[in-house]
């Protein structure tokens, strides 16, 4: 409770802003999050404001807007990551609150043509042939094992711990396969969760598949990342750890996305129609 004691105060500092700024916020999760929405944006008319912290920034984000709302401040409007909520009932509903299209920012990143830039410029064409699957395929196969760990996690509270987590414990370098009893031992040894079985989680863990479950609402585009990372100096490239490093990976997917991939997602589309229903609160440029 203690977490959410200060989503007042940034509620507060938005409605102090309203004195001097007539135009849109924008509530985003985080920084990475910010720069990109800010590409897009029309700065006269649209500040994106970062709300960060515990339990969670997708879940501040919504504590701010949803405080926003109760006083009917107008013109404020939030993208969060989708998370798992296409798979699962959500119980945030407002039309000021858009998801992203796939599980977050970077997937949608890595499902765009940006992904393929990135690989011509740091991948190995020779390694990549010989590897001999689709890369993008490969890193989804891999991600999706995190991916519904981290679901089960959610779903039955176990509070297991995957930041800082080391890939390369349970992805092999060379192929990219998964060892998922390696994934599980490693995420119970950083979340210190001893106790559990892991026959359990593992069991856990595939009865929570599905077929019919998108690859891309499932993997978490950090994971991707990481994958992607360990991929490039080995099994699909030769590039030194320093030059793609995971923070330096999705910087290089931000740049390398371009406003016409945005234009075809359903988060900008959604959010012309916020503007249309909203005006003369605006979001985007009028050249995007």
């Amino acid at each position: 409770m203690r977490e959410f004691l200060s989503v007042d105060r940034e509620a507060n500092a938005i409605r102090l802003k309203r004195s001097n700024f007539s135009g849109t916020f924008l509530l985003v999760e985080g920084r990475s999050d910010k720069i990109f929405y800010e590409r897009f944006s029309d700065k006269a008319a649209c500040e994106v404001v970062t709300v960060s912290g515990k339990p969670s920034s997708k879940l501040r984000v919504i504590a701010v807007l949803d405080i926003l709302e109760k006083s009917s401040f107008q013109g404020v409007l939030a993208i969060v990551d989708a998370d798992f909520d296409r798979l699962e009932t959500s119980s945030h509903h407002s039309p000021n609150l858009l998801r992203t299209d796939t599980h977050d920012l970077e997937t949608m990143l890595l499902n765009s043509v940006a992904f393929d830039k990135v690989i011509a410029e740091f991948g190995s064409q020779e390694k990549i042939t010989r590897f001999g699957r689709d890369v993008r395929t490969a890193l989804l196969q891999a991600g999706m094992s995190v991916g519904y760990l981290l679901w089960v996690s959610q779903c039955d509270g176990l509070n297991l711990t995957f930041d800082g987590i080391t890939f390369s414990k349970f992805i092999d370098e060379q192929t990219l396969q998964i060892d998922e009893c390696k994934l599980i031992q490693e995420v119970k040894n950083k979340s210190q969760a001893f106790s559990l079985k892991s026959e359990d989680i593992q069991q856990r863990l595939t009865n929570q598949k599905s077929s019919s479950h998108d690859p891309w609402q499932i993997c978490c585009g950090h994971d991707l990342v990481e994958i992607l990372s360990l991929g490039l100096r080995k099994a699909i490239g030769s590039a030194k750890a320093t030059d793609v490093e995971p923070i330096s990976l999705e910087r290089n997917l931000r740049f390398a996305y371009e406003e016409a991939y945005f234009r075809k997602t359903q988060v900008y589309l959604a959010i012309c129609t916020w503007e249309n229903n909203n005006q003369p609160f605006k979001v985007w440029r009028n050249d995007i």
